[in-house]
Order: C-alpha cells, then sequence, then structure tokens
C-alpha cells in the first residue's frame, strides 16, 4: 500500500510540477523555476506522507478504542454473570483465619460492581429519553427508536454521539430533503451529552458507588492521563473495588483481629 501510493503520489507530483515549471518559463522568465519547483516537490511530499502516517495513526486509534469499548463491557457482564464461580473460586484458597472477612470482601465487592452496572444501565435509560424528547420536539420521525438506539449506544462508551447521531441525521434527511436539520440534531446531542457527562453520570455513578460526583469526575480525569481510554472506563469501578475492599478489611481488622499478630 505505502509503495503504491509512493508510486502514485511521484507521478502526480511531476506532472502537476511540470506544467508548472512550464508555466513560470513562459511568465515570470526572471524566476528560477527549478528551485521552486523543488521546494514545492518536497513540501508536497513530505505533506502526502505526513497525512499517510496520520491517517494510520488515526485507524489505529479508532481499533484500539473499538476494541476496548466493546470488551469492557461484555467482560463486566460475564464477571457478574459468572461471579458466584468466581468468589467460590477465591475463598477455596483462602486461609480459614481469612475466610470469613474475604468471604464479606467479595460479596461487597459484587456488590457495589453491580450497582455501577445498574447505574451505567440507568444513565444510559436518560440519555436515550432525553434523545426521544429533543427529536420529537424537532419534529424527527421514530423518535423513539432513534433514541432508544442512542441509548443502547450510550452504553459502548464514547461512541454513543455517533451511534444516536448518526441514524437521526439520516431519517431527517430521507424526511426534509436536505440538510437543514444537521445544525439542530448536532447541537441537540451536544447539549445531552455535555449535561449528561457534566452532571447527570456523576451523580448516578454517585449513588450507585457511593463516591462522591467531583471525586467521578477527578477519577475518570486522572485515568484518562494514566491509561488513556481504557483508563476512563476503568477508574469508577477500580475505585469502587479499592475502596469497598480496604472498608471491609478495616472493618475485619478492627472488629475479629485479623493481620494482628
Amino acid at each position: 500500500m505505502n509503495v503504491l501510493a509512493a508510486n502514485l503520489s511521484k507521478e502526480n507530483i511531476d506532472q502537476v510540477l511540470g506544467n508548472f515549471n512550464q508555466t513560470i518559463e513562459e511568465f515570470l522568465p526572471f524566476v528560477s523555476a527549478d528551485e521552486i519547483t523543488n521546494q514545492l516537490s518536497n513540501f508536497f511530499s513530505n505533506l502526502f506522507f505526513t497525512s499517510i502516517d496520520n491517517i494510520s495513526v488515526i485507524v489505529t486509534s479508532i481499533i484500539s478504542v473499538i476494541a476496548i469499548s466493546v470488551i469492557v463491557p461484555f467482560l463486566t457482564f460475564f464477571i457478574l454473570k459468572d461471579k458466584h464461580r468466581i468468589v467460590k473460586g477465591i475463598i477455596d484458597v483462602m486461609p480459614n483465619k481469612y475466610f470469613e472477612v474475604s468471604y464479606w470482601v467479595i460479596k461487597k465487592i459484587s456488590h457495589q460492581l453491580g450497582r455501577f452496572v445498574r447505574s451505567w444501565i440507568f444513565d444510559a435509560f436518560i440519555v436515550g429519553f432525553m434523545a426521544t424528547i429533543g427529536l420529537t420536539i424537532l419534529g424527527i420521525q421514530n423518535s423513539i427508536t432513534i433514541g432508544a438506539v442512542a441509548g443502547i449506544g450510550h452504553l459502548i462508551p464514547y461512541f454513543g454521539p455517533v451511534i444516536g447521531g448518526l441514524p437521526a441525521i439520516l431519517i431527517s434527511i430521507i424526511q426534509f430533503g436536505d440538510l437543514s436539520m444537521l445544525p439542530s440534531i448536532t447541537l441537540m446531542f451536544v447539549i445531552i451529552y455535555t449535561f449528561d457527562n457534566g452532571y447527570i453520570q456523576p451523580n448516578v455513578f454517585s449513588k450507585g458507588t457511593d463516591i462522591h460526583p467531583l471525586l467521578i469526575i477527578l477519577l475518570i480525569l486522572v485515568g484518562s492521563q494514566a491509561m488513556g481510554i481504557l483508563g476512563m472506563l476503568l477508574a469508577v469501578p477500580a475505585a469502587t473495588v479499592l475502596k469497598t475492599a480496604a472498608r471491609e478489611i478495616y472493618h475485619g481488622y478492627k472488629n475479629y483481629r485479623i493481620i494482628r499478630t
């Protein structure tokens, strides 16, 4: 692909610059056409190959985002689905001294993760509901269906606006025959997701995980800086697990004298 792109680019650039060189000699004989040609050749070549490199980086990033966004929800689902088997396997290897505390730690963590997932689903429902109301106000047909798609799409992090917005735009084009509704639909989804990310999601997750809304936002920001998109996805559930485990271990240390010599 790169070799083909290089050959094609060289032929096209040579043809364009050849015509340009002839024009320079005819109308501007006092200007060095060869020097200008060489400079332009270097400029366009660098621009072309830089664009190719940027495209490859963008495609790689998109593939990584899609993979992470799909894998994490499915992984969470199967962990919760088989949580009893996982709990039993962990407890089986625990010493008798820590059995009771280990049992309660794992049970509480499982409960908190379940609440987090339910909060995630509830947040998606709110987004879908707001999208339905907004599209109905704009007069877009099939607003309930599009709203449901937007809500389900919100379960795939960071792709919700695309999954919800594209069907709305396509239906508006079919309905009105032009792009007149594109600005309104785009603005509506920007408002919905800004409101959701800044207010609804932190508060919903806060009630589900017993973590302050401001700390939720801070965790997501820190996660994005540390591990990118994967960090943003895992920041809140990881903090929930650590918080629950620390609280239960401290409770066991205080009341059951575990870990003490």
